[in-house]
């Protein structure tokens, strides 16, 4: 077992004369950024646009297109944590295997021809220096991006923090990753309740449980009940098996932006479906077996769908506590022009902007939606070339077309133009539009031929699982090399097995770590940073903790240093 050494505030010098064995750290102070070890710069643009999302890629698409041959005196670039725009509204089709996962991504640097594509997540915003700082990955850590004009297009961020276990247990609907994950635990447990005897084991094995009652869980419980219904028939032992999938919602009707005429049809058809659905329900807590519900019931689940949980992104915090903006639920207030009244040089649009929006009349804040996120980029797109050229800017306006939601096979809702659909017309429609939508004739083609061949042929059951996710490795480091720099965000803990690691302060004071030293939050600075330079002063190996590991220990050590 691992013992934890006490950090204490102790110089090398004093050290070696009291005798003592080295500390696993020293002195932690707060570090300025301005000459960071191992620091990378030198990219500038003109226009910086942080977010790949809709909001994001539309800008990009807009801005590269109105700019022309410009942009590369412009010098446009887009920062995305993938290289991919993803299609959101057909993610429940990837986990009911109606659609391939490659049907519903556009690759960004097609999407947004003419603009600098950066893959890399943002870590930090500096707005007095005017610089980004992104993870491209292991190798391409504190790339420090300039800019002259942000875009803040990053949207919210998933936290299932809230209700105890969900984080560990509950499956995420966000991500094509997150789709793929969920089609693959779906299809194992079929595979585990064709194998087993015991009728309890099985009956939970054969549960399913989504929580939000919103579009994208209606869509998938939806999806989820139909790969499951149909693949059924495929296994010999699970003859005359009935899954059990529960739709979990905190409200009194689904899908309440659309209205209670078709939230109501929608949970009719659901239910006819025999999808079980709980109003006015929350789920409290999330084990390995078992959801416990507000209402005091529990249900007995190995699988439990969470399309729940948006909290503010903290980046885009960060950046108004820096501005001295105040965030309204973690967006950012801009005008009709997607400008900052008070930044000029901040323009912000998609879920974590606040818009206003003039609805034939009634003045309202743009809802977080897609349709909104693609008109608002576009808009802001355009606003920017305005802007570079110095001609007058154009205030967002849009009217509302409707919105859609598929609830089952060949089945949906769907309000357009102020005009209510249902069923088959309504799935027709949603078919229709969204394939309209769909970025790219290429796609669009694929996704045709896709679902032409689900209405003929079965789904596809094969288990395609991705890699799990290497929550702790080793790493070996030879002598002079590098495990993290002065100011930069932890990333990992570590724990030296072998060998010394020599840490260096922006003073030039040196400590050495022995083999045995654990590197984690005590050696922190008050900025929540590394405050030195770390380098292997001789062949060294470390366990590396990461990932979710990595955010569980730091939790963890968080809590056991507040006061009792």
């Amino acid at each position: 077992m691992v013992s934890r050494f006490t950090y204490e505030t102790q110089a090398k010098e004093g050290s070696s004369r009291t005798g003592r064995r080295p500390n696993c750290g020293f002195a932690t102070k707060t570090i300025g950024s301005d000459a960071s070890f191992g620091r990378a710069s030198g990219m500038k643009f003109d226009v910086v646009i942080a977010g790949g999302g809709f909001a994001g890629a539309y800008c990009a698409k807009a801005l590269g297109q109105a700019l022309g041959r410009e942009v590369g005196t412009a010098r446009v670039a887009l920062i995305a944590e993938r290289n991919v725009l993803i299609f959101q509204p057909m993610l429940a089709e990837v986990v009911g295997a109606s659609l391939s996962p490659q049907d519903v991504v556009n690759p960004l640097r097609q999407f947004c021809r003419g603009v600098t594509v950066l893959q890399g997540r943002i870590h930090a915003v500096d707005v007095t220096r005017k610089e980004l700082t992104i993870d491209g990955g292991r190798f391409t850590r504190n790339q420090v991006v300039g800019y002259e004009h942000l875009v803040v297009a990053l949207g919210h961020v998933t936290d299932l923090s809230k209700v105890p276990g969900m984080t560990e247990y509950g499956w995420p609907m966000k991500t094509v990753s997150d789709a793929l994950r969920l089609r693959s635990a779906l299809i194992n447990r079929l595979e585990e309740a064709n194998l087993v005897e015991d009728p309890a084991v099985r009956a939970r094995l054969l549960t399913f449980v989504v929580v939000g009652g919103g579009y994208t869980g209606v869509e998938t419980a939806g999806q989820l009940h139909a790969l499951v219904s149909e693949s059924l028939r495929l296994y010999s032992r699970l003859k005359g098996s009935l899954p059990r999938v529960i739709l979990v919602h905190s409200q009194a009707q689904l899908l309440a932006e659309i209205g209670p005429e078709l939230g109501a049809y929608a949970q009719q058809v659901l239910e006819r479906n025999e999808v079980e659905v709980k109003l006015n329900t929350r789920v409290t807590e999330v084990t390995a077996t078992r959801a416990l519900l507000s209402d005091g019931t529990s249900i007995e689940a190995a699988t439990l769908v969470s399309t729940i949980g948006n909290a503010p992104n903290p980046i885009v915090l960060d950046l108004c506590r820096q501005l001295g903006i105040e965030a309204d639920r973690g967006r950012i207030p801009v005008s009709a022009m997607l400008q900052s009244e008070r930044h000029p040089t901040l323009w912000a649009a998609g879920d974590c902007a606040r818009v206003p929006w003039n609805d034939r009349g009634t003045e309202k804040v743009s809802p977080p939606t897609a349709q909104f996120a693609m008109r608002q980029g576009t808009q802001l797109g355009q606003n920017l070339a305005r802007a570079l050229r110095g001609t007058p800017l154009r205030p967002f306006h849009y009217r509302y077309l409707g919105q859609l939601a598929t609830i089952g096979s060949r089945e949906a809702v769907a309000e357009v133009l102020g005009f209510h659909f249902r069923g088959f017309i309504a799935w027709w429609l949603w078919r229709t539009i969204y394939l309209a939508k769909l970025p790219g004739i290429m796609r669009r083609l694929r996704v045709m031929i896709d679902w032409t061949f689900e209405l003929v042929f079965t789904r596809d059951i094969s288990l395609v699982q991705p890699p799990p996710e290497d929550l702790i490795r080793a790493i070996h480091l030879e002598k002079g090399e590098l495990l993290f720099v002065r100011d930069e965000k932890p990333r990992a803990f570590y724990y030296l097995r072998r060998g010394r690691i020599l840490l260096k302060d922006a003073d030039g004071r040196e400590s050495v770590l022995e083999t045995g030293c654990v590197i984690d939050q005590g050696l922190l600075g008050r900025r929540d940073t590394w405050p030195c330079d770390a380098t292997a002063a001789e062949s060294s190996d470390l366990i590396v903790f990461r990932g979710k590991a990595f955010e569980m220990l730091r939790k963890e050590l968080m809590l056991s240093r507040q006061p009792q």
